[in-house]
């Protein structure tokens, strides 16, 4: 676990981000309360987790999933965000999917470029000892 409560906020960087996302532009926000938001986010990131981990625990399992978040966000009386949360998951899940299939194609055109190359390679070893072999019938006719 953390060994100072400082440790368990989210990085400046990623709240700025957000806060200036989620802003129209032009509005600035102090530092003070850029503190206190991330503060907030903290707080309710520990929350969503310690309330998904019951979830888990429930289900007589260690590793925290989606349903277990989701869950967790119902019980906490989130249901407005329930919606965009699955469609996030699920966009989530079509991109690793993808990306799954794209290295695995990629996996199998190198696997087939290696096998093309082998071929070509055996090949050319046949067509040097072919070479080769002509070579030395031509030197036996002439002795």
């Amino acid at each position: 676990m953390a060994e100072r409560p400082e440790d368990l906020n989210l990085p400046n960087a990623v709240i700025t981000r957000i806060i200036k996302e989620a802003l129209p532009d032009g509005v600035n926000i102090s530092k003070e309360a850029r503190s206190a938001i991330s503060r907030a986010a903290s707080v309710f990131v520990l929350y969503a987790t310690s309330c998904a981990n019951n979830f888990a625990m429930k289900g007589k399992r260690k590793t925290l999933n989606a349903g277990d978040v989701l869950s967790a966000m119902e019980e906490m009386e989130f249901q407005r965000f329930m919606v965009p949360l699955k469609e996030s998951l699920e966009v989530y899940r079509r991109e690793q999917k993808g990306k799954k299939e794209a290295r695995k194609d990629k996996d199998k055109k190198a696997d087939s470029e290696e096998q093309d190359k082998s071929r070509e390679e055996e090949n050319d070893d046949d067509d040097e000892r072919m070479e080769e072999e002509e070579q030395n019938d031509e030197e036996e006719v002439d002795n």
